[in-house]
């Protein structure tokens, strides 16, 4: 009996593990198993609340009312009230009953007021699932979503990187959201001889950019590596020019290394400048490349920079978020960022996007930190402290992704 009962707990759990998928996937037979699973249940309350009303009273119901809510459709969680109302005009009329016959009085002020909130209870529940534009139940449809968001994003972690390179991103959205205006993808060519990643900052903060940012992100996702650069930017551009968004422009820079050789060319529209490591003389030496944000003209004003990164030698890309707050211009900000990046490499190149992000001023915009290194010296130690008059962003929040050597 017991050799049997193992045998059928994987085809069970098979069985459930289905039922599951099928309902996370909105289908109408997996709504149709969970409608079934909350009917037994209220039929469940139902007997309970006949043998001891005082047990299983009215409001027992508004467990399956909420369960229903969170995991159904709007016709099936219709069907749903339904069922519950029945089931607690059932147990009030059986309490109503007992109680004349007993000589109380059936209906007290404080019965009728508990009817009244589950009804209206009942009425929010469907209003507001009428109001959904997706059609799905919002664990579902937040589920669709995270889905989405982590596939785009999966193009924004730098592969594995050959022996003697090195890649980590940090990246903080404003107010803590799970989705940010700020956005990276990459590519890694099949010989592993050539890396490209776009840092790009939507317009906007938080939510409102972060939906922005996942078609933006979808977009340049699907051309980097087929496009060079200053043809991957005309594309976004012409994207966002169609898009006819309130605030339809974004700033990126688009980085290019051979791994070979190290040389490396680098496009930017309307970003911060980036920052390059030199580790000769042992400070972040400001890159020239600049150009004109995307989505506002029809051709935007684009330049390169080129060089070559050298044994010991990093570049930083950042959003402006980092550098820039409201007490404290563009150009002051870079100055800054210079001199906390240098004291934090001072000690190794080892989680320094996370570092400097900490030290970043906790500000309405998003932040993210972008380093590219080719280690192999020791990066010089005497370094004069700088004044970091920063506040630590919340560490646990920080999101960052780092490319194994």
């Amino acid at each position: 009996m017991t050799s049997r009962f193992r045998r059928a707990l994987p085809g069970v759990a098979g069985y459930l593990d289905d039922r599951i998928v099928r309902w996370r996937t909105g289908t109408a037979e997996g709504q149709v198993a969970v409608l079934s699973v909350l009917i037994a249940m209220c039929a469940a309350l139902l007997v309970g609340s006949l043998a001891s009303y005082d047990t299983f009273p009215a409001p027992v119901f508004v467990i399956p009312l909420l369960l229903g809510a969170m995991a159904l459709r709007y016709r099936t969680l219709l069907t749903l009230v339904l069922v519950i109302v029945v089931c607690v005009a059932v147990a009030v009329t059986r309490q109503y009953v007992v109680a004349v016959a007993d000589g109380d009085q059936g209906l007290t002020a404080s019965r009728v007021s508990t009817l009244v909130v589950l009804a209206l209870a009942a009425a929010i529940v469907l209003y507001e699932s009428s109001r959904r534009r997706s059609g799905l139940p919002g664990p579902l449809g937040e589920a669709m979503l995270i889905d989405l968001r982590d596939k785009l994003q999966a193009q924004g972690v730098v592969p594995q990187l050959p022996e003697g390179w090195d890649s980590q991103s940090a990246m903080l959205s404003a107010g803590g959201a799970k989705f940010a205006g700020d956005f990276l993808v990459a590519n890694l060519t099949e010989d592993e001889t050539r890396l490209e990643m776009v840092l790009v900052d939507v317009c906007g903060k938080g939510v409102g950019a972060g939906t922005q940012s996942l078609q933006f992100a979808g977009a340049l996702g699907g051309l980097i590596g087929a496009l060079p650069p200053l043809g991957l930017f005309a594309a976004g551009n012409d994207f966002l020019l169609r898009q006819h968004w309130d605030e339809g422009f974004a700033t990126a820079v688009h980085v290019s290394v051979d791994l070979a050789t190290g040389d490396y060319s680098i496009t930017n529209a309307g970003h911060p400048p980036a920052l390059r490591w030199n580790a000769a003389s042992g400070d972040w030496e400001i890159d020239g490349a600049r150009g004109t944000a995307l989505g506002i003209t029809q051709r935007p004003d684009l330049h390169q920079t080129v060089g070559r990164l050298e044994t010991g030698d990093a570049l930083m890309f950042y959003t402006d978020g980092v550098v820039e707050t409201r007490t404290q211009d563009f150009t002051t900000g870079i100055e800054w960022l210079r001199d906390a990046a240098r004291t934090v490499v001072a000690s190794g190149f080892d989680q320094a996007a996370r570092r400097i992000i900490k030290l970043v001023s906790s500000g309405d915009d998003d932040r993210a930190v972008l380093i590219l290194s080719r280690p192999g010296v020791a990066v010089p130690l005497v370094v004069e402290a700088p004044d970091l008059e920063r506040l630590p962003a919340n560490d646990a929040a920080v999101n960052e992704e780092r490319a194994p050597r």
